[in-house]
């Protein structure tokens, strides 16, 4: 559906299906009928090989929002990767990464018409830059800023954070308002820092912006117990590098896929924080018309579900077992991810950087 033809109304509705929250959606509503030409930004630290959150996700939800009308700047973070020591904080590898990540957003379905990727080194070369990144320094006590450090997946310990960290939180603020964002666009467990931007902004003659917080994805280990901090356990439910087995990367095999969905945590007849449902609600309806399972007559035959609730509903009643819908889960995510590791295989630069990427050892 062309832009042009959506009301204010399904734009509106295109962007809340992407915001778990959003802060604030009178203010969404009213930059939307403004008229302006709207930007809307995510950034990634360059670390490791992609996951399908970083890559199947974030394709699902860029589309949503260049759909409604809105530039999507991609910031590939890479002095803020160094400042937070991924890859050892070797910015070559970092970069190294950084083209990688490019190449599988190129290949996993993200329509590029409205999208710009934009390198953190580039900007820092802009002395106005860093002017910018002393003043959001001087807006707040120290306490302020180590309130932000989950965004890190540090929890909040003077004990793990350097310098770099808390210059890393100034430089986040000032990404905003030097990509000229009205939207910040990114996970929930960045939401500190975007509301720290919404506070600083306006004291320093920007706009507030809006916060649209999509939905971070489960890795595949069972929960961790509840705690008393929201925020610190919504770090340890998402998808981690750390542990290869809990995420599912955007060049991973098809036997790679299916062993670590066998070994998910999915008991039966339990949806609440289940992350093979999960993957089927957020990647897999997004992605297809209808999820059909194939199964032996004694158990039930084929059966085919047309939208999520539907199979939620089947599932919570026991009427789908864990293994079947494993089974297909596990057949659908590997035909979304053929294009992307086909272009792996066929582009000799992709496959190149591709190879280098795995020769890193990653311990962060």
């Amino acid at each position: 559906m062309a832009t042009q033809s959506l009301s204010l109304e399904e734009r509106l509705s295109l962007i809340k299906e992407v915001g778990e929250e959003i802060v604030q959606e009178d203010e969404l509503k009213s930059l939307l009928a403004s008229g302006e030409d709207l930007i809307a930004y995510d950034g990634f630290e360059p670390s490791g090989q992609i996951h399908i959150a970083q890559g199947l996700l974030r394709a699902i939800n860029i589309n949503k929002l260049t759909r409604a009308g809105i530039r999507f700047k991609m910031w590939v973070a890479d002095w803020h990767a160094m400042a937070n020591n991924k890859m050892g904080g070797d910015l070559d590898r970092i970069q190294t990464v950084g083209r990688y990540f490019i190449e599988v957003w190129k290949a996993s379905g993200m329509d590029l018409s409205k999208v710009e990727f934009l390198w953190a080194s580039d900007m820092a070369k802009n002395p106005d830059y860093w002017k910018l990144v002393v003043q959001v320094g001087k807006s707040n006590a120290l306490k302020r800023f180590i309130r932000t450090a989950e965004m890190m997946g540090r929890e909040e310990s003077l004990e793990n954070l350097t310098g770099a960290h808390i210059i890393y939180s100034c430089m986040q603020v000032a990404d905003i308002f030097m990509l000229g964002a009205k939207i910040t666009q990114l996970g929930m467990d960045q939401r500190k820092v975007n509301m720290l931007a919404r506070e600083v902004g306006p004291q320093l003659g920007f706009w507030k912006p809006v916060v649209v917080s999509h939905h971070m994805l489960m890795g595949l280990g069972k929960p961790p117990a509840k705690t008393a901090d929201p925020s610190q356990r919504t770090l340890a439910l998402k998808m981690s590098k750390s542990n290869p087995d809990s995420a599912i990367f955007m060049t991973d095999t098809a036997d790679d896929i299916k062993r670590k969905l066998n070994k998910a945590w999915c008991p039966e007849g339990v949806v609440e924080e289940n992350p093979v449902l999960e993957y089927a609600r957020y990647i897999l309806f997004e992605s297809m018309d209808s999820f059909t399972v194939e199964r032996p007559e004694k158990f039930g035959g084929r059966v085919t579900f047309g939208n999520y609730q539907e199979l939620e509903l089947a599932y919570a009643n026991k009427e789908l077992h864990p293994q079947d819908l494993k089974q297909t889960v596990a057949t659908y995510i590997d035909q979304l991810l053929e294009p992307v590791r086909d272009h792996f295989r066929t582009d000799a630069q992709a496959r190149e950087l591709l190879e280098k990427v795995q020769s890193y050892q990653v311990t962060r």
